[in-house]
C-alpha cells in the first residue's frame, strides 16, 4: 500500500488517470492490460479476466473467465470454495426463497421470472492469461520468483476439473440450495503459491430484478452474476449460503472485463471504460478495468441519459431514465455532497470516478445498492424537492464505497459495520447539508430526520437480537433492519454525543486510514475507538454490540410540597424566616437494562435551572431541593444526546401532569404520522 498523505493520495490518483491517458494514447503494456495504479492498494488475492456476452431477448449471459487467486494464508490449501449467487433465485426451495417467501426489495418473484446459473466448464489455466505479471499480485518474499514454481497446478494447464466441483451447504444443510460449491485441487496449494483456473458459464438473470440484480424489458443490472471466490479467513474458508438477509463478503483484486451486447445500448459498470469496439455485426463490446476492487457489477439500456460533473478529484456519472430527465441533476449534486464530505471527513476514496444508476420504472428491486465505484440509487416522477428520498438514497449507497467496499468487513456475520456505520455517516451528512432538524423531509408542513426514521425502527423492534450477529440468524426481517442499520447508527450517533463531534470524526477517519483493504471485524473498530478517545469503552459496546439490553430513563415523579414545621427543634438552630420554603423532589428511573451516563436538568418557578449528572447505573435515583419556589419540570436527557433512548415521552415531567401527558400523547402520534407519511412517499 502507497503511505503518503490525504494531499499525496489525490496526487497519486491524478498521476494515475494520466498514466491511463498513456495507456489509451500509445497502447498497452505486457498481456493487454493497461494499469491504473502504480502500487497495489490491496493484496489483490483474486483476480478476474471476464468475456460476457448479453443475449436481451432471453436475458441469458453466456461467459468465460480465467480467475488467479494467490494463496496468501500461509495454510496449504486442498480445495477452494465458490459463491453462485444466482442460484438463490432458480427455483423457491432455495434457502433464499425459504427465507424471503419470494419478496424482496420490493419486487416479488414471479413464476417465469427465475434466474440461476451453471457452470459449465472449470479447467486449469495459463496464469500468463490473467498478464499477472502487469499486476503486481503479491510483494516479493523470500519464495522463489519463478513464475512456474508460484503456480505448481498450472503445470498440467487445460486439465478438466469439472466434475471435482460439490455443492455444499454449511450453514443450513439446505440440499436444494446450490449458491456454494466446493472444488478440491489436484495438488494442495502451498502458501506463496497460486491458482489460474478457467471458467465457461451460463446465467439467466432474473426478472424484474429481484434482490439487487435481474432485468425489466430493455434495463438490465448484473450484480453477483459470475462464479465467484470466497474468502479465507482466520484458518477456514467462509463462504456463506446467499440468504435473504446478508449480502456479501470477498477478497480484492484486478478486474478485466469485456461485456459484449447491441451496440445502442449504454453501458455502467465498476471501474473505468478502457474502450469500445464495434464488432459490426450490430454489437459492441465494452472493456473495463478496475484494480483493487472486490466485486464487479454492470449495468445497461439503450434508454439512460447520462449527465456528468466533477467534485475535487473524482468524475461523477448519472445514467438516469428518461422520466426522470429533470432529476438528472439532483444525482449529480447528491453524489457530489458525498463524495465531498467523505474525502473531507474521513479519507480519500482512491478511485477516480463514480457512476450512479437510476433504476427503470418496474425495477425497483435493483435500487439502493452498492458496488465499487457503481451504485444504484431511487426515485419516482416528480419527487418534490422537499422530499430528500433521492438524496439519501445516493448519499448512502456511496457510503458503501468506504465502509462496504474499502474496508470490506464480512456483510454475513457483522453486517454492522458496514450498514450501521454507514447509516450513521448518512446521518451526518444529510444533517449538515439539508439539516438539522428536516434533513429528509421538508415537506407541507412535514418535518422528519433521519435520526426519527431510525429511532421509529428501534422503538418497533427493540430488543429481538443483539446487534452483532450472523445475518440469517436473526428473530425476522424487522429485527435484523433495526440492528444493522437504525440501531447501530443510533448507538453511535449517542457515542458521538458521549465523546464530541471532533474526537468521533477522529475515530472514523482512523479506522478508514488503519483498516483499508484489511477486512476487520467488531473488536478491530472498538480497539480504534478506545485508542483514539483515550478511554476504556467496552462497557458501552458490550451492552450497545452483544446484548440486546434496552437503554430507556424516565422522570418517574416530581413533588412539591411546601414545609410546616412542627414540634421542639434545637435552640442553636437559627430562626427560620416566615417565607414559605418547598421540598422539591425528583425520581429518574433506568427501566431498560442498559446503563448509561445521563443529564438531568431541573427548572423552578423563578427560572433557576439546575443540571445534574447520574451515572445512570442504579435502578433508580432522588434528588431534593429545598427553595422558596416550587419546581415546575424535570427532564431527563434534556438536549437530546441519547438517540439510542427508546422512549422520549417519558424523560420528562411537570407538575401539570395531566397536561403534559397529553401534549406528549399528541407529539408521539405525529411522530408516528408523519414517519407513516414517509414510508409510503419514498
Amino acid at each position: 500500500m502507497m503511505i503518503v498523505g490525504e494531499g499525496g493520495l489525490r496526487q497519486a490518483k491524478n498521476r494515475h488517470l494520466v498514466l491511463l491517458g498513456l495507456f489509451l494514447l500509445v497502447g498497452p503494456g505486457a498481456h493487454g492490460q493497461p494499469v491504473l495504479f502504480p502500487e497495489p492498494l490491496s493484496p489483490r488475492i483474486a483476480n478476474y479476466r471476464i468475456d460476457v456476452q448479453l443475449d436481451p431477448e432471453t436475458r441469458r449471459l453466456k461467459g468465460r473467465q480465467v480467475l488467479t487467486w494467490y494463496n496468501k494464508t500461509g495454510e496449504t490449501l486442498s480445495h477452494l470454495e465458490f459463491h453462485l449467487y444466482l442460484n438463490a433465485f432458480r427455483n423457491n426451495r432455495t434457502t433464499f426463497m425459504r427465507e424471503s417467501g419470494g419478496v424482496m426489495r420490493g419486487a416479488e418473484m414471479g413464476e417465469d421470472g427465475w434466474g440461476y446459473i451453471d457452470v459449465d466448464r472449470i479447467a486449469l489455466s495459463d496464469p500468463e492469461e490473467m498478464g499477472v505479471a502487469t499486476f503486481r499480485l503479491y510483494e516479493p518474499g523470500p519464495e522463489s520468483d519463478d513464475w512456474e514454481s508460484r503456480f505448481p497446478l498450472n503445470v498440467t494447464a487445460g486439465r478438466e476439473l469439472t466434475e471435482m466441483k460439490e455443492f455444499i451447504q454449511p450453514d443450513d444443510g439446505n440440499e436444494l440450495d446450490t449458491t456454494v460449491f466446493k472444488l478440491p485441487l489436484p495438488v494442495p496449494l502451498a502458501p506463496g503459491e497460486a491458482v489460474s483456473l478457467d471458467f465457461e458459464f451460463t446465467a439467466l438473470l432474473p426478472t424484474p430484478p429481484f434482490a439487487r440484480t435481474g432485468a425489466k424489458e430493455e434495463y438490465f443490472f448484473v450484480g453477483q452474476w459470475f462464479p465467484k471466490i470466497g474468502v479465507f479467513d482466520r484458518g477456514a474458508w467462509n463462504c456463506h449460503q446467499f440468504h435473504a438477509e446478508t449480502e456479501f463478503f470477498a477478497d480484492f483484486g484486478v478486474y478485466d472485463v469485456r461485456i459484449t451486447l447491441p451496440e445502442e445500448f449504454i453501458v455502467g459498470a465498476t471501474g473505468l471504460e478502457i474502450d469500445v469496439t464495434d464488432n459490426g455485426d450490430g454489437t459492441a463490446t465494452h472493456y473495463y478495468h478496475a484494480e483493487d476492487v472486490h466485486d464487479f457489477a454492470w449495468t445497461a439500456s439503450p434508454e439512460f441519459l447520462v449527465f456528468t460533473g466533477r467534485i475535487q478529484d473524482v468524475d461523477i456519472r448519472a445514467l438516469v431514465q428518461p422520466d426522470h430527465a429533470a432529476q438528472g441533476q439532483r444525482h449529480l449534486e447528491a453524489a457530489k455532497v458525498a463524495v465531498g464530505y467523505f474525502q473531507d471527513h474521513y479519507g480519500d476514496y482512491p478511485y477516480p470516478n463514480l457512476t450512479v444508476v437510476d433504476p427503470r420504472r418496474g425495477a425497483g428491486g435493483s435500487g439502493g445498492m452498492e458496488y465499487p465505484t457503481l451504485i444504484t440509487a431511487g426515485t419516482f416522477y416528480r419527487l418534490p424537492a422537499g422530499v430528500r428520498g433521492l438524496e439519501a438514497v445516493t448519499i448512502h449507497e456511496f457510503g458503501h464505497n468506504f465502509w462496504y467496499h474499502l474496508l470490506a468487513s464480512n456483510e454475513f456475520e457483522e453486517a454492522w459495520l458496514d450498514e450501521g456505520i454507514n447509516s450513521y455517516t448518512t446521518g451526518r451528512i444529510m444533517n449538515d447539508a439539508y439539516g438539522p432538524e428536516a434533513d429528509l423531509i421538508d415537506f407541507m408542513g412535514i418535518r422528519l430526520s433521519g435520526v426519527d426514521m431510525n429511532r421509529l425502527s428501534v422503538i418497533d423492534s427493540p430488543k429481538s437480537d443483539p446487534v452483532v450477529r450472523n445475518a440469517w440468524q436473526n428473530y425476522n426481517r424487522a429485527s435484523y433492519g433495526a440492528n444493522a442499520y437504525s440501531k447501530s447508527a443510533l448507538l453511535l450517533e449517542t457515542l458521538r454525543h458521549y465523546l464530541g463531534p471532533k474526537m468521533m470524526e477522529n475515530v472514523l477517519r482512523e479506522y478508514v486510514e488503519r483498516w483499508r483493504f484489511k477486512h476487520p471485524k467488531t473488536q478491530d473498530f472498538i480497539d480504534v475507538v478506545n485508542e483514539v478517545s483515550g478511554q476504556d469503552l467496552s462497557w458501552y459496546f458490550d451492552q450497545a454490540l452483544y446484548s440486546n439490553a434496552v437503554l430507556d430513563y424516565a422522570v418517574t415523579a416530581v413533588t412539591s410540597t411546601a414545609i410546616e414545621e412542627r414540634g421542639h427543634f434545637s435552640e442553636v438552630r437559627e430562626p427560620q424566616p416566615e417565607t414559605t420554603r418547598y421540598q422539591n423532589e425528583i425520581r429518574v428511573r433506568r427501566l431498560g437494562a442498559f446503563q448509561f451516563p445521563v443529564e438531568l436538568e431541573i427548572v423552578f418557578e423563578d427560572g433557576e435551572t439546575i443540571r445534574e449528572a447520574w451515572d445512570g447505573r442504579e435502578l433508580w435515583q432522588r434528588f431534593r431541593y429545598v427553595r422558596t419556589t416550587q419546581l415546575v419540570s424535570a427532564t431527563v436527557d434534556p438536549e437530546r444526546k441519547i438517540p439510542l433512548d427508546v422512549n422520549y415521552t417519558n424523560n420528562s415531567r411537570t407538575l401539570e401532569k395531566q397536561r403534559l401527558e397529553i401534549n406528549q400523547i399528541s407529539r408521539r402520534w405525529l411522530f408516528l404520522w408523519q414517519c407513516l407519511l414517509d414510508l409510503l412517499s419514498l
